[in-house]
């Protein structure tokens, strides 16, 4: 008879993620990941398997926590400018509970050129910033907020690349005033 799982796996599953998203895929070894979430080698294999379907689990539930803030987007009212600027603030902001910078970027330069699974995890988050970019900014062209001699879809791919931009960044630059210049002059362009 199987034992009863002592553990929320969701509360594992974001330690996990942090730890990735912190030391990287390669620098986190099994034993990082024990101690780390405080669950034992055997429950960590039987629940989440090896190490990469960890990992990728992990991508997994970042991107439902990317979801949500996607959808709020949607769904709250404000402005395009505002919308796309809360995401660049998003980026900067000092979060003590997640690590800085980006863990879809992070698997992007470590992982991506060599691992096809994990490179399609970036390609599709990356697809989907741009979506969101893409029907933001085509939201303000209907309401008149933007103009319609704006090319959305290029406007679109160059606030990814922006914020991507952002996001690596932060991994190394703590002067937050020079990030909000850098994102003024990226905002600057709607106008």
């Amino acid at each position: 008879m199987a034992r009863a799982k002592k553990f929320d796996e969701d509360a594992v599953l974001l330690k996990a993620m942090k730890l990735f998203w912190e030391q990287g895929y390669e620098k986190t070894s099994i034993q990082d990941l024990v101690t780390h979430t405080g669950i034992h080698k055997g429950s960590m294999y039987d629940t989440f398997g090896d190490k990469k379907s960890l990992y990728i689990k992990a991508l997994k539930r970042y991107s439902e926590m990317n979801d949500q803030s996607i959808k709020r987007l949607r769904t709250e009212p404000h402005s395009t400018k505002e919308a796309i600027r809360s995401l660049f603030d998003m980026a900067v902001r000092l979060r003590e509970e997640l690590p800085d910078g980006c863990f879809i970027v992070n698997t992007a330069v470590e992982l991506a050129k060599h691992d096809a699974e994990s490179k399609e995890w970036v390609i599709t988050e990356w697809d989907r910033l741009e979506l969101l970019m893409y029907d933001l900014i085509v939201a303000g062209q209907q309401s008149g907020e933007l103009s319609n001699t704006l090319n959305a879809e290029w406007l679109s791919q160059y606030f990814n690349n922006a914020l991507i931009g952002i996001r690596v960044m932060v991994k190394s630059i703590t002067d937050r005033d020079k990030l909000q210049h850098i994102i003024d002059m990226n905002m600057s362009i709607l106008d």
